[in-house]
Formats: C-alpha cells, structure tokens, sequence
C-alpha cells in the first residue's frame, strides 16, 4: 500500500500515518460537521495493526501488528462514541499486564487479529489469516476471547469470509503454511460450521481471500507461497516468477476432485471486489490485480501498486481472459454487500497516493465504465469506504460510503461519510475523531438489530 510515511524514521511502518497510538481512548458526544443521516444507526469498526511493543524496530512490518480495532456508534443523527482497544490475545494481554483469556487454539497458534471485523450470528469477530483463530468482541469492542464457531471449526479461520445475502451463511477460504491443502469453510445461520473441504494445493500458497458466485468457490493460487528463512526459521510470503499461476473453480457443493484448475498470466491478488454468473454460464470478477507481490521479504511502501481489472472465467472452454480497466493504483475493492455474489453495477475503492496526488475514494459505474473521485485535502488520507445502504429495499447504490480519514489541519481523525449517489460532491458529514487513527485495513458496518 503506497503512503509517505516520516521519511526521518528509520522504519517507514512504525512513523508518519502508520505509526502506532500508544493508548485506548473513549470519548463520547462527538462533535460532527454536516448532518450525519439518522438511518445510520449501528457501528463502523476497522481493524489494524498497531503493535503495542516492537522487540525489533528494523525488521518490523506493518502485515505483523497486534491488531486494534476503531469504532463510531451513530444513532439519530449523532456520534454516541470513539472506542479503540486492543485485540487482547495472550501476547497483548503479557504486555498490557492483564490477565491471560486463554481459550481454544489451532495448532498452539495465539494472533491478535489485525486485519477484518466482522458480524456474524450474533458474534462481532476480528479476523486475520494464515492459521490463526478469530477473536470474539463485546459491542464495546472489549475482547471476549478466540472464537472457534462453538467447537465446530476444523483448523484456522480467514481474514475475508464473504456472507452469502441470499441465505445469510458465512463462506471463507482458510489456509495454514503448515497445511498442504487449503480448506473452504461453510458456517450456518446459528454460528456453527455445517460443511469443510480439503482442497489439496503444492508448495503453500497465500490465498488472503476468495471469490463467490452462486454456484462456485474461486481460488486463487498464485504465485506468492510460503517459505522457510534461514535468518529467523519462520515462512515468510515470496514471489516465485516460475511458479504457475491458476484459479480453481470448486462447485459450492462439490467435494475436491470436482475442483477445475485454469491457467492464467503470473499475477497476484489480495481483494477481489466481486463474482457473479453470467447468463451465459460465464463468470464475471471485478479485482485488483499486482504484476507482482512479495518480490522482497518486506515490502515497503510504493514498492508494488494494483490496477483494477475485470476477469471473464469460462467454465466449459476453461479460459479466464483478463481486461484491464483503469490505469491508477487501487486497493480495498467493495460493493454493496447485498449484491455479493451477485451482478453488480457499482463499486468502490481507494486511490492510492502516487506522483504527488493525495489519496482519493473512487465509485466506479461498471455498467457504463465512468467513475467519480472524492480526494481529500492536501497532505490528508483516506482508507477503505464501506458502502452501507439506506435502507434494505433502496437501490444499490442508494445508501452511504464510509470511511476513516485524517485531517492535516487537526493532526487527528476523522469518520466521513459520503450520499453515494453524489459522491464527487464530498462528506454530508464529518465526525471529528479525539485522535489519529494509524493506517489499516478492513472495516464493517454493524447495523443496529431492528
């Protein structure tokens, strides 16, 4: 992810705007400009790294944080309160002199998750990747322990499982380096995983997330895999430029020898924004797609950049054609989430900063192929939106897009939020943020139960 981090700091992940806050704040009655809409009643929640001590500043990432989640409750048109807290897993609640929770674990793996927050069966879950199990959190963000859904998960869970609209079932794809196969996950409506598949892969690929239509699992096997360093003994993710790169098609009830490998160019991707079938048979994906990942064991800011492209997978001639479809730097691709694996026709993402220009949110019309920009103001930044409708009959893109953002004028945060169908037009409103929110990742709209 491309940002201009404090130049004077000798790790560029642990200064400027990625560089940690050292406290858990709460504040209450937020001051707001603009009108915040009174139908945004519920929590917007992002996680991010945000380690509480580095043994080893020179070979810190920002990917191996503690995870600490953010979060805004709005209701009637107001900001109730700002939270941030740690992720407390045994590692962070050692440092923070707390006692241990302890809980179930997969293979002795302890993580504070540091990439997702999500709602699932009544269950708010911060999510990371690689083997790792989730951790539950109370609605006040406090940490209730790891969640392994009632006994029920067969290993390590995902950082980006997708919820099906249509049946409200939560879908992921898990991996471990350990593991010589990865594993798709279903879980039911009452929190417990109802059905797993094993699907045998060489050399421990990184699948950070998956894609899914109404009738298959997408996996993208690629060519950034696991491997052993000889200078610390852990796996660390690489580029290997002769390691062929497929996407697997698995039928959403088929076991693993009904999986269909299709070759495609070397590339790697971290957020598909979306898949759907065609009435043809075919298979549309929006994503973001790199040239190249993990070409270096720890990749700095501005070394890598993805482009939106648009990928048609044919299932009978097993041909997956790629067509690029914007030539800036994007990540944190999203849609309407009631459109997930289904056709859609808008989506969101954010522009990264390049060649002196500020970071922007993008809606795209991929119906039409035009797009609208918000960028924010000089020296400012912006993450992920989150698109969150108006109500659940409104238009698909009816509704509003929100997101963390830092103000240069205040050296502090702030959570704007955007009319989606007037996106160029800038926030309706702003909630100014007691502090700075770090650089992170991924976020959720936790609506109110009705």
């Amino acid at each position: 992810m491309n940002r201009n981090p404090d130049a004077t700091v000798g790790n560029p992940y642990l200064g400027g705007l990625y560089a940690p806050v050292t406290d858990e704040t709460t504040a209450y009655d937020l001051p707001v400009t603009g009108r915040l809409p009174e139908s945004l009643r519920g929590r917007y929640l992002r996680n991010g790294p945000n380690p509480v001590h580095v043994d080893d500043p020179a070979g810190y990432h920002w990917f191996g944080g503690d995870g600490m989640i953010h979060g805004v409750r709005l209701r009637d048109g107001r900001a109730e309160w700002y939270r941030n807290r740690w992720v407390r897993s045994d590692a962070v609640a050692g440092r923070l002199g707390e006692k241990l929770l302890h809980g179930p674990r997969h293979r002795g793996l302890d993580f504070a998750p540091n990439t997702h927050v999500q709602s699932f069966a009544g269950h708010c879950l911060a999510l990371v990747e690689g083997g790792a199990l989730p951790y539950e959190l109370d609605p006040e963000l406090h940490t209730i322990g790891p969640f392994d859904f009632h006994g029920t998960l067969p290993g390590g869970f995902s950082a980006h499982p997708v919820t099906d609209p249509r049946d409200g079932e939560l879908h992921a794809v898990a991996y471990c380096p350990a593991w010589p196969y990865v594993q798709y996950v279903v879980a039911g409506r009452n929190g417990c995983v109802r059905r797993h598949v094993e699907i045998p892969v060489e050399g421990s690929p990184m699948m950070h997330a998956f894609s899914l239509t109404e009738r298959y699992v997408l996996l993208y096997d690629l060519p950034v895999v696991f491997a052993p360093d000889p200078r610390d003994g852990g796996a660390h993710p690489r580029w290997v430029p002769d390691r062929p790169a497929r996407l697997g098609l698995l039928p959403r009830d088929g076991g693993a020898a009904e999986t269909r490998w299709l070759e495609t160019e070397p590339c790697f991707v971290f957020h598909p924004m979306n898949a759907y079938q065609r009435d043809d048979g075919r298979i549309t994906v929006h994503l973001a797609v790199y040239d190249r990942y993990f070409d270096r064991r720890r990749p700095l800011p501005g070394d890598h950049l993805a482009h939106l492209e648009r990928w048609t997978v044919d299932p009978v001639a097993g041909t997956v054609r790629r067509l690029p479809l914007d030539d800036r730097p994007v990540e944190y691709p999203r849609v309407d989430p009631r459109r997930l694996t289904v056709r859609h026709r808008f989506g969101y993402v954010m522009r990264e900063r390049v060649a002196g220009r500020d970071t922007a949110l993008i809606k795209y019309d991929l119906e039409r192929g035009t797009s609208e920009e918000f960028e924010v103001p000089a020296g400012g930044d912006v993450g992920e939106g989150v698109f969150v409708p108006a109500a659940p009959g409104a238009a698909e893109d009816e509704g509003w897009v929100l997101a963390y953002a830092y103000d240069p004028e205040r050296g502090a945060g702030e959570l704007v939020v955007l009319a989606a169908q007037d996106f160029a037009a800038g926030p309706v409103a702003r909630v100014h943020l007691p502090g700075r929110v770090p650089l992170g990742f991924h976020g959720s709209w936790i609506p109110d139960c009705p």
